[in-house]
């Protein structure tokens, strides 16, 4: 069984979860894979990749009305619990990647955070949804910003892995909500905005609120990974400068 690292004394905006939970966590990684794997799987089928139910179309949802070239930009969250199921699994086999780890951290806090955001800002408009998928929604996405907050014990964001997840996050934001490439903006869609038989139509402010949301947590994950880095760096807990 592979010993669990060290937990060095860093302040608490940096490593907010408790040590029992970060120990239990990084004790269970295989679990933490399995449920992560699962929770792409069902991102993917709540974006609209339906191979069940067999009455539905195989593509419906949100991938039906995108691009199939942008595709790889426009299921967030399930490409969030995509990385840190491969983070803690390369962590596990001894083959930690640094910039997996910074994906994964951005993700889970990005996407961890902005989705209870919206479905907060947008209450009204996700009445449509049961109680039970709504509390899944905004509960499992908090989840996701507890796991990051581990991720510091095996991981040390060297600058190289940071600007590989900045770059990745921040090309999101920017075809997400002011440069879409091909066709609308593709952020993940709310229901405060519609959609024409010519797409989604992004209604100010709903686009707005969304786009400050993602900015933000993109900034706020920059800034906690370098902190991390550097409040490591300062008790002697940095082990590797490999990106």
């Amino acid at each position: 069984m592979r010993s669990l690292p060290e937990r060095p004394d860093l302040p608490r905006y940096v490593a907010p979860v408790p040590q029992r939970l970060e120990d239990l966590g990084l004790r269970y990684a295989w679990v933490v894979v399995a449920v992560n794997l699962l929770g792409t799987v069902f991102g993917f089928w709540y974006y609209g990749f339906h191979p069940l139910p067999l009455s539905d179309p195989l593509i419906t949802g949100q991938f039906a009305i995108e691009p199939l070239s942008m595709w790889p930009l426009v299921p967030d969250s399930p490409v969030a619990t995509l990385f840190i199921a491969l983070a803690v699994a390369s962590w596990k086999l001894g083959e930690s990647r640094e910039w997996l780890n910074a994906l994964a951290f951005f993700g889970c806090l990005k996407l961890g955070f902005w989705t209870p955001y919206v479905l907060l800002v947008f209450k009204a408009d996700f009445s449509y949804l049961h109680w039970a998928m709504y509390n899944f929604l905004f509960w499992s996405h908090l989840a996701m910003v507890v796991q990051g907050f581990v991720l510091y014990r095996f991981a040390d964001f060297p600058v190289r892995a940071v600007a590989v997840a900045l770059f990745w996050y921040g090309l999101n934001d920017i075809v997400d909500y002011f440069v879409p490439i091909l066709g609308t903006p593709h952020h993940t869609l709310v229901p405060a905005e519609g959609i024409s038989a010519s797409g989604v139509i992004h209604t100010s402010p709903a686009h707005e609120y969304a786009a400050a949301g993602a900015v933000v947590l993109t900034l706020l994950a920059t800034f906690l990974s370098l902190a991390t880095r550097v409040k490591k760096g300062e008790t002697g807990a940095v082990e590797s400068n490999c990106g």
